[in-house]
């Protein structure tokens, strides 16, 4: 096992932040955490940039920052008056626990963690470890490097790519998004999923009281959360095919409901991934992907009770089609678009078009420099399927050569190559949480406490 005196972690979002937390937790070792923006330390994307209006979409009593300590975050939130376990808490709530925690946990550690705002724009190996680079000119050594990028933003679709439109918004995130429009104004999203639900919340919660259509090529949207009725829960991980599989969880589903069908396979999901051939990989994301997410990436009811209304008013269409054509005019955009299973395509003049089909996952289109240079050296590579950075099961990079990086890790939803499950707080703790123990060779169960 190599000696670890000192880790530098490249991204302080959830998945960075976590994974300095554990390191700090369970051993000697000093922290450096590198993020781009100050107020997205221990945050992110998803709690940083969370609207008041923006649920979390899974409830407390399973959002524990500490898999060892499942209440944490219940007991947190019941401290602080904000919920309890079965409540759907605010994202910009578990943003402050999880800054809480971090400010925590460092305070214990006296003086073993720094943080760094600024842009890694390079790493390189050194003959005792790594060295980052920072755009600024200074640099951080440490014995390894963990990169937590986090979800990287979308990639414009065929018809928009090179489209230079103040109307066009590539960041759903962006602030003042609902600034400009007018009560009778078109919005289009591009996408139907979470994201989706976001911006169109966020529009609403804005005052935008116009027409938005949700277009996406099959016109799925997430399901919403219900409490899970009684049933016998599988103990095994199930055997055979994907297709196998479906028809397995469209018979238990006749036995127990469809959540709790879907519910039962988390804790073999990831197994179920790394044991399924490349071609069953490929053939569950071109032809599955979609139907799973919306049954098995919910909303809170709150949430699906406004998008319920939403569309009840008129105010939220959800389509199925795709975008033939963008013609730019004025102050808007002229969008044909052509229903799924239709020859005939509309016009529909959209005062914004909002991309909103999700995260980016293919190393190769991502404008990041410091992913860009590691994947130009071959210090890392796309995973088969290019959704993410290929790792082994031990979360080390791999080169383009094959190898393991024995000083550099991936952590986070950009390696959902080799674990598919990766993106929600259950799958990325418990990540962490394993890979710090690993590293600093904490092979037990921590005590109550930190």
């Amino acid at each position: 096992m190599l000696k670890v005196d000192h880790a530098v972690i490249i991204g302080g979002g959830f998945s960075g932040t976590l994974l300095g937390i554990n390191l700090l937790r369970y051993g000697s070792l000093k922290v450096t955490i590198i993020e781009r923006q100050a107020d997205r330390l221990g945050r992110g994307l998803a709690y940083g940039a969370a609207q008041e209006g923006h649920i979390l979409n899974v409830r407390a009593a399973n959002m524990s920052a500490l898999p060892d300590q499942p209440r944490h975050f219940v007991d947190w939130l019941e401290r602080e008056g904000l919920g309890r376990e079965s409540s759907f808490a605010t994202r910009r709530d578990y943003g402050a626990y999880l800054c809480a925690l971090l400010e925590e946990v460092s305070g214990a550690a006296q003086g073993r963690l720094t943080t760094l705002t600024g842009d890694a724009v390079d790493l390189l190996r050194t003959g005792e470890g790594v060295r980052v680079l920072l755009r600024s000119g200074e640099h951080v050594n440490a014995a390894i490097a963990a990169l937590a990028p986090g979800n990287l933003p979308p990639h414009d679709l065929p018809a928009f790519t090179g489209l230079h439109s103040a109307a066009y918004v590539n960041d759903p995130w962006v602030a003042g998004i609902a600034e400009g429009l007018r009560p009778n104004d078109e919005l289009l999203l591009l996408g139907s999923g979470l994201t989706a639900v976001d911006c169109a919340l966020s529009l609403d919660s804005a005052g935008f009281r116009g027409r938005i259509i949700a277009l996406s090529r099959r016109g799925l949207s997430p399901h919403d959360h219900r409490p899970p009725a009684p049933h016998d829960a599988r103990r095994e991980r199930p055997k055979g095919s994907l297709s196998q599989l479906v028809k397995t969880v469209r018979t238990r589903s006749a036995d127990i409901g469809w959540r709790n069908a879907v519910d039962e396979l988390r804790p073999f999901i990831q197994d179920m991934w790394r044991a399924a051939s490349p071609q069953e990989r490929s053939r569950f994301l071109r032809h599955l992907r979609p139907y799973w997410d919306v049954h098995r990436h919910r909303v809170a009811p709150q949430v699906a009770e406004r998008l319920a209304r939403l569309q009840a008013e008129g105010r939220l269409q959800i389509r199925a089609g795709k975008v033939v054509k963008v013609t730019p005019e004025a102050a808007a955009l002229h969008v044909r678009l052509r229903g799924r299973g239709q020859s005939a395509a509309e016009t529909i003049h959209a005062a914004k078009v909002i991309n909103c089909t999700g995260p980016l996952g293919d190393l190769r289109r991502t404008d990041d420099p410091l992913l860009r240079r590691l994947a130009g050296r071959g210090d890392i590579r796309p995973d088969p399927l290019a959704i993410g950075i290929d790792v082994d099961r031990q979360c080390r990079a791999i080169s383009r050569d094959g190898a393991a990086q024995q000083r550099l890790f991936v952590v986070g939803p950009m390696t959902r190559g080799a674990h598919w499950e990766i993106v929600a707080v259950p799958d990325i703790r418990r990540q962490v949480w394993a890979l710090a123990r690993e590293i600093t060779g904490a092979h037990w169960v921590a005590a109550e406490g930190l």
